[in-house]
């Protein structure tokens, strides 16, 4: 099965709603092997559980490397935001085969924007951006707007 990157970030925008509705920043990530299977898919969780570090990619991370996954080589990671430098590391660290986004994040992103991470690392994914990125980008500023009316 061909991984569409469209689909891919399609469904993590579902995730990400999911997110918006408990108050939570909209962003979601999706993993998949090689075949197209999800491994694991969250959305941001920094407000539930209070903690800086529970971005969606790094709660996949966590959900991957529960299952036995700690090299993701052949897999993708689908997300709704430009990973932040943290997340960006971290998908480096994992051996990430690709990683696919929707919106460009110009001010904390960290793999095409701001220190462009994965530029300094040994391991340097594929990473294929912009993807759905004018409905991911909507997601985000219709959650804003929410929280300023």
């Amino acid at each position: 099965m061909a991984l569409n990157p469209t689909t891919l970030i399609n469904q993590a925008l579902a995730l990400a709603q999911q997110g918006a509705s408990k108050h939570e920043l909209p962003v979601a990530a999706i993993l998949v092997n090689a075949q197209g299977e999800v491994i694991a898919q969250a959305h941001n969780l920094v407000e539930t559980q209070q903690n800086p570090l529970a971005h969606a990619e790094m709660l996949v991370l966590q959900q991957a490397a529960a299952q036995g996954h700690k090299y993701l080589q052949e897999c993708t990671i689908a997300v709704t935001l430009e990973p932040c430098p943290m997340c960006a590391a971290a998908l480096c660290h994992a051996r990430i085969g690709t990683i696919i986004f929707g919106a460009y994040d110009a001010k904390s992103g960290g793999t095409t924007n701001g220190p462009q991470v994965p530029q300094h690392m040994h391991h340097k994914p594929k990473i294929l951006g912009g993807i759905e990125e004018q409905a991911c980008r909507q997601q985000l500023q219709t959650f804003f707007q929410s929280l300023r009316s």
